[in-house]
C-alpha cells in the first residue's frame, strides 16, 4: 500500500541527520508520495506533512512533489473533497519547504506548463510562490524578477480577448490572470514604497526595477493589443482593471511621469549583441506608446498628472508613441495610435503649432505614415479616420508650417488621391490669404510661385498616365481656374500672371498633348474591342486588360467596353477644365491688352 511504504521512508530518514539524506532518500520520497497522491491518499499524506516529527523530511524533501501534486489538482474537479486535500497540502508546502528548493520547484512547473492550461497553472501556484518570495532573504529583488519574467513569458503567447463576447468568456482564463498577477506583486510594491517612505536617499534600485521590467511588459501585452473602451454589460472590464493596476504600481514607485517624458535608461548594462538591444528597444517603445495611450486617451492615471505642460509640448512628447504606434498593422493597435494623435490636436487651437515642430523628424513621418493608412489600410473606418486626422494636423499648424507641410507631403506622397486632396487644401489657404486683411506672404508672391511649380506639372511631362493621375490633375486645374478668376492681372497678389508662360510649357500644353494621345489610344481601343466581339460572336467571351500599367481581372468584352468608355468620361472631364482655364486666361489677357492699347 502506498501509504505503507511512505510510512517505511519516513521512518527510516527520521532517525537521520538532515546533512545525511541521500539522493536515495529523496527518489524513494517522491515515488511513495506521488504513488500516494494518484492512488487517492492525499489525506493522509496531508498528516504525514503536517506532522510535527516529519519537520525536517519535509523541508528537504517535499518541493519534490510539486509537479505530481499539480497534475492530480486538475485531475480533480471544483469541490471534490481529495482535490481540497491537495490544495491544503501544497499550501503547507509553501509553509514548510526550504524556500530556495521550493522557489525553484514551483518556477520549473509554471515553465514546463502549455496550452489551455498555463493560466490555470499560474493562478494555481501564485500564492505559494509569493509566500515563498515572501521568505527568501537573500537575492529577493532578482527572484521576484524572475518569477515576474516567467509568468509574463508563459501569458505572452496566448491570444488576448478582443471582442464583448471574448472578453466575458475569457476562455483560457488570461484577464483574471492577469489580475491575479497584480495582487501577487502587491506586497513587493508595498515593500518599495515603504523603503522609499523611510528614506529619502532609497538606493536599493534592484527590486524596483524589477517591478519596472514587469508593468513594461505588461503595457506591451495585453494591454497594447487589448479592447480598453467601455463596454456596455461588463461592470468591470478586466483589462481597464488591469490597466488602471498597472498605473498604480507605476505611481506608487514613483515611476510614471518620468516614464511618460522621458525614456527610462535601466541600470542593466548594453546588449553586446546588436539585434538583443533593437528588440529590447522596440519592446520599450511599444510598452511606452501604449502608457501615453492609457494617460491621454483613456486617462488612468490622469489625477496624478501635473496641469503644466502646454498642448504642442504634449504633443511634441507623443509623437514619438504615434509614430511607433501607426507603423503597426493590426487595428487594436493602429486604433490606438490614431486616437492618441487625435486626443494631442483636439487639445490644440488651430494655427497655433509653430512651423518650428516640422524640424523634428517626427513632425513629418507621422503624417506620412497617415497617407500610408489612407491608400493601404484594408479597413475603410481606419482609412476615412486617417484621413480626418491628417487634415486636423494640417489645421493646427501656423501658415509656414502648413506651406511647409504641403511641399513635403506633395513631394512624398506618391498617390494622385492624396496629392489632389493637398492641392484642395493649398488652394483654400491661397483663398483665405487674398480675402483676409492681414498680409500672407506664404500663399501669395514668390512662396506661392515655388509651391505652384510642384503643382501645376506633370509628372513625367506629355506622357503622365492621366487616368492614374486625374485626381491631382483635376485639383490642379481647379486651383488653377481659381486663380485666374481670383486674381486679376493688374493686382497680381498671387504672382500667378507673371509666371503664367512656364505654367503653360510646364503644364497646360503638355496636358493638352498628353489627353489626346490617351484619348486617340482609348477610342482606338474600343473599336478594337468592338470588332473583336462581332467576330467572337459573343459578348461573353473573357479576356484580359491593362489600365494604367496594372493588369485588369479577367473579364468580358462588354465589361471591358465599360472600362474603356468610363477612362474616356473621366479625359472628357479634364478636357472641359482644361478648355474652361485656357478660355479664362485668353479673356483675361485680351481685356489687359485691350485697356492698354
Amino acid at each position: 500500500m502506498a501509504v505503507d511504504e511512505l510510512q517505511a521512508i519516513i521512518q527510516r530518514c527520521q532517525i537521520l541527520e538532515e546533512a545525511d539524506f541521500k539522493g536515495e532518500d529523496f527518489n524513494l520520497f517522491l515515488v511513495a508520495g506521488q504513488k500516494c497522491l494518484e492512488d487517492g491518499y492525499a489525506a493522509q499524506l496531508l498528516e504525514v506533512i503536517q506532522n510535527e516529527k516529519n519537520k525536517v523530511i519535509i523541508k528537504n524533501m517535499g518541493w519534490n512533489l510539486i509537479s505530481p501534486l499539480v497534475r492530480c489538482i486538475f485531475m480533480y474537479k471544483q469541490g471534490d473533497d481529495k482535490r481540497e486535500y491537495c490544495l491544503r497540502i501544497l499550501d503547507q508546502l509553501a509553509q514548510l519547504c526550504n524556500p530556495k528548493e521550493l522557489f525553484l520547484g514551483l518556477l520549473e512547473q509554471i515553465e514546463q506548463t502549455s496550452g489551455e492550461q498555463v493560466c490555470e497553472t499560474i493562478m494555481l501556484l501564485l500564492q505559494p510562490l509569493q509566500t515563498v518570495l515572501l521568505k527568501l532573504q537573500n537575492k529577493k529583488a532578482y527572484s521576484v524578477g524572475l518569477s515576474l519574467a516567467m509568468i509574463m513569458n508563459q501569458l505572452t503567447p496566448l491570444p488576448v480577448p478582443y471582442t464583448k463576447q471574448q472578453i466575458q468568456e475569457d476562455k483560457l482564463g488570461l484577464c483574471q490572470c492577469c489580475n491575479a498577477v497584480v495582487d501577487f506583486a502587491k506586497p513587493f510594491v508595498n515593500e518599495v514604497v515603504k523603503n522609499m517612505e523611510e528614506s529619502s536617499e532609497y538606493n536599493d534600485m534592484e527590486l524596483k526595477e524589477e517591478l519596472i521590467k514587469f508593468c513594461m511588459k505588461s503595457l506591451k501585452y495585453p494591454l497594447l493589443t487589448a479592447q480598453l473602451e467601455e463596454l456596455d454589460g461588463i461592470e468591470e472590464h478586466p483589462f481597464r482593471h488591469f490597466a488602471t493596476e498597472i498605473i498604480g504600481i507605476l505611481w506608487n514607485i514613483r515611476e510614471l511621469i518620468p516614464l511618460v517624458f522621458v525614456h527610462h535608461k535601466s541600470k542593466s548594462p548594453p546588449w553586446e549583441d546588436e539585434e538583443f538591444a533593437d528588440i529590447e528597444q522596440k519592446n520599450s517603445a511599444d510598452s511606452l506608446a501604449c502608457l501615453s495611450y492609457l494617460m491621454f486617451v483613456q486617462h488612468f492615471g490622469v489625477e496624478c498628472f501635473p496641469v503644466v505642460f502646454s498642448p504642442s509640448y504634449l504633443l511634441l512628447c507623443n509623437m514619438r508613441h504615434i509614430e511607433v504606434l501607426l507603423k503597426r498593422t493590426e487595428e487594436s493597435v493602429l486604433s490606438k495610435g490614431i486616437d492618441l494623435f487625435e486626443s494631442c490636436l483636439l487639445r490644440m487651437e488651430d494655427n497655433s503649432l509653430l512651423h518650428h515642430y516640422l524640424e523634428y523628424r517626427d513632425f513629418i513621418n507621422v503624417p506620412q505614415d497617415l497617407v500610408k493608412i489612407m491608400t493601404l489600410c484594408p479597413m475603410e473606418n481606419m482609412r476615412k479616420k486617417s484621413l480626418n486626422i491628417l487634415q486636423l494636423f494640417i489645421d493646427k499648424f501656423d501658415t509656414e508650417g502648413k506651406y511647409t507641410l504641403f511641399r513635403c507631403l506633395l513631394k512624398t506622397s506618391n498617390h494622385a488621391g492624396v496629392e489632389g486632396y493637398i492641392i484642395k487644401n493649398i488652394k483654400d489657404q491661397i483663398h483665405l490669404a487674398l480675402t483676409m486683411e492681414y498680409d500672407n506672404i506664404w500663399f501669395t508672391g514668390h512662396h506661392l510661385i515655388s509651391l505652384l511649380d510642384l503643382v501645376l506639372s506633370l509628372p513625367e511631362g506629355a506622357e503622365t498616365d492621366l487616368l492614374q493621375n486625374s485626381d491631382r490633375i483635376m485639383a490642379s486645374l481647379n486651383l488653377l481656374r481659381y486663380l485666374v478668376i481670383k486674381d486679376c492681372e493688374s493686382d497680381n497678389q498671387t504672382g500667378v500672371w507673371t509666371t503664367l508662360g512656364k505654367i503653360e510649357q510646364n503644364f497646360l500644353k503638355p496636358l493638352r498633348v498628353g489627353l489626346n494621345m490617351s484619348k486617340a489610344h482609348y477610342e482606338a481601343e474600343i473599336k478594337n474591342k468592338k470588332e473583336n466581339r462581332k467576330e467572337a460572336h459573343s459578348s461573353k467571351t473573357v479576356c484580359s486588360l491593362t489600365v494604367s500599367g496594372e493588369k485588369m481581372p479577367a473579364m468580358t468584352t462588354g465589361m471591358q467596353l465599360q472600362v474603356l468608355h468610363s477612362a474616356l468620361f473621366t479625359f472628357d472631364l479634364i478636357e472641359s477644365v482644361l478648355a474652361r482655364v485656357e478660355e479664362l486666361i485668353e479673356v483675361k489677357t485680351k481685356a489687359v491688352m485691350d485697356e492698354n492699347s
